[in-house]
């Protein structure tokens, strides 16, 4: 799932503080509009079914502001034909935002023949060969974390020793960091993924590509064996320390919350029906299945980068106007009702249904694997660590993120040996 999820919310914010002259005013941002957020609204686990009742078309109109007009697609055919369109749609945002847009780095901001070129960068360390190398070091990270779980117990936060620390730590693997720099990049990056939270974000951001941008400069004088040391060694001047700090930020910011939040709401899934957890517990077989099916249920990345219009297209029955806004609503899209049957639920013994979860087309997220690899390690050994685990809340008294592009859960209180049971 990596890819610059904070540039989803840097669009956002950008076109919601545009003025007239193009000057992009951040510090005066202090909420979204209600109506751009209802994609991003869900009961628990499931997206808000009122959504379709206000607009059930795959393609329509979800907001007219700033002289534009924002569209949803929620269909999934719809949805796979807008982001495999790159004739007809742009990720630049930089003519939307003045010249403070040339600030805008990552891939998903980017557009061909750019794109392809830091693309490139990226595709090297992100093959299957390179990713199961990292195998061994991901079943470490995961038992120590376990340990450290049994450690704190009877009663832990799931989310706080389980879901957040195995992808960071794993992306600190991956882009080479040292022990002695996890820390303080650890205190940069919770501020950074809630749309609601106005400007104070792009403080957060700003620092940690800073600190993203110093560890290159460290890594070109001495290249390390991670990310960052091998783009520069393949690259060299080539390529800009700014640019591989930008590739860099969107590996962290793509490949830590979204990974954080399928372990700590697939746990969810899993805690919910038992025999989804005792399957994944028993059967090495299962595991693929089960996590091919969580990807597609929870789909936590919950929109796609927003697609602009380059010229009057007709899209599905709508007429979208050069320069109109179209975002793809991923977590909509894998629920339709068209693909298959009662999509609404969470069942793995189905067949495979396709789905969104990564996106699709050439922005589809470049670092997929290393999603999937984490997910299938991570939640066998859960369950086989403590296979009474249970909930120690209520799931009432769970709080979600239901206004985060990455949907995601505050805490999940569990009890290691699962909870006394009733004579």
């Amino acid at each position: 799932m990596i890819d610059v999820l904070d540039a989803r919310r840097r669009v956002v914010r950008r076109l919601l503080t545009r003025r007239s002259g193009g000057v992009v005013d951040l510090s005066s941002l202090e909420s979204v509009p209600r109506r751009l957020l209802r994609p991003l609204r869900r009961d628990g686990l499931d997206p808000v079914q009122r959504l379709g009742a206000v607009a059930p078309e795959p393609v329509h109109r979800l907001a007219h502001m700033f002289g534009m007009n924002i569209w949803l697609v929620s269909g999934q055919a719809e949805a796979r034909a807008v982001l495999a369109d790159q004739g007809s749609f742009s990720n630049d945002i930089r003519p939307f935002v003045g010249t403070s847009g040339s600030s805008i780095g990552g891939l998903g901001f980017t557009d061909p023949p750019e794109h392809g070129r830091l693309r490139g960068l990226l595709t090297p360390e992100f093959t299957m060969r390179r990713i199961n190398r990292l195998a061994p070091r991901i079943e470490e990270i995961v038992d120590a974390q376990l340990e450290e779980m049994h450690a704190a117990g009877p009663v832990v936060d799931l989310v706080e020793k389980f879901a957040f620390p195995i992808p960071f730590l794993v992306i600190c693997e991956l882009l080479g960091l040292p022990d002695e720099d996890r820390d303080r990049f650890r205190a940069l990056s919770h501020a950074r993924f809630d749309v609601s939270s106005g400007a104070g974000a792009f403080g957060a951001i700003s620092e940690s590509q800073l600190f993203l941008h110093e560890a290159v400069r460290r890594q070109r004088a001495e290249p390390g064996d991670g990310l960052l040391g091998r783009i520069i060694a393949a690259a060299g001047d080539s390529v800009t320390d700014e640019e591989i700090a930008a590739l860099a930020d969107g590996v962290f910011t793509g490949g830590y919350e979204t990974t954080a939040s399928m372990l700590a709401l697939g746990s969810l899934v899993l805690l919910r029906d038992r025999r989804f957890f005792d399957l994944v517990r028993d059967d090495d077989s299962a595991i693929d299945a089960v996590v091919e099916e969580m990807l597609r249920y929870l789909t936590v990345v919950q929109i796609a980068f927003p697609r602009f219009a380059k010229v009057d297209l007709e899209l599905f029955g709508k007429h979208i106007r050069k320069g109109d806004v179209v975002i793809a609503a991923l977590s909509r899209a894998d629920r339709d009702a068209r693909v298959g049957p009662d999509l609404n639920s969470f069942d793995p013994r189905r067949p495979s249904s396709p789905h969104l979860a990564f996106g699709h087309g050439f922005h589809r997220c470049v670092g997929a694997e290393l999603a999937r690899l984490e997910l299938r390690i991570a939640f066998p050994r859960l369950a086989r660590r403590f296979p009474e685990l249970a909930l120690a809340t209520a799931p009432s008294n769970l709080r979600f993120r239901d206004r985060s592009i990455v949907y995601a859960v505050d805490s999940v209180p569990v009890h290691l040996g699962g909870l006394p049971r009733s004579s």
